[in-house]
């Protein structure tokens, strides 16, 4: 995993940036997400079928090793990349961490989140009707970009609550390296295909 941190403050801030994801090299719009900082902003939805497919795919050729009986992510940039991670493992059973409580959630376990690519807080809820798709079993964990560290944190945390083995922690891209810290009980098992810097403005 290469290091990306932080563009120099001095330089001027691009519009594109390119990023290598695995073997695959897009372009990322830079947009700023406060007065101070500007990201280079990775959506899976973006990218087609096909980039979703081989991401997926790379992603579980690293992760082979460890057995996972079953894949999780977060709502909704998290699903593309579960499922195609889930197809590769020749696995069938997914399960997505909600941002909505819908009807059917309206007892779910919770854990509070903020993101740097959302307004407000949110919060992570898993179904209680789902732990047994994960209590006790080998998991997998991916979601599309780790950034501060904090989301994916949470979501492991809701996953050890309901006795999961997390294996792995699999992301397209880091960002920086502000997310080591809140993962570090995980460092062995974080892998990403590629990483980012951060922008400051």
């Amino acid at each position: 995993m290469n290091d990306a941190k932080s563009k120099d403050e001095s330089e001027p801030i691009p519009a594109v940036y390119t990023a290598q994801i695995g073997s695959q090299s897009v372009d990322l719009p830079i947009v700023p997400v406060s007065d101070s900082l500007s990201i280079a902003l990775m959506m899976i939805i973006d990218h087609g079928v096909r980039f979703a497919a081989t991401a997926g795919a790379e992603l579980a050729a690293h992760f082979a090793a460890v057995k996972p009986d079953v894949v999780v992510a977060p709502a909704t940039l998290g699903i593309p990349l579960a499922i195609e991670v889930t197809r590769s493992l020749g696995l069938d059973d997914y399960l997505i961490l909600q941002k909505t409580r819908k009807i059917h959630l309206r007892d779910a376990l919770s854990e509070p989140v903020n993101a740097i690519t959302s307004e407000g807080g949110q919060s992570l809820l898993l179904d209680r009707n789902r732990i047994p798709s994960v209590a006790g079993r080998r998991t997998l964990f991916v979601d599309d970009v780790i950034s501060t560290g904090s989301s994916t944190a949470a979501a492991l945390r809701l996953l050890v609550a309901t006795g999961a083995d997390v294996v792995g922690v699999g992301a397209l891209l880091t960002e920086s390296d502000a997310w080591r810290e809140p993962l570090s009980e995980y460092a062995d098992r974080i892998f990403a295909l590629g990483s980012i810097p951060v922008f400051p403005r």
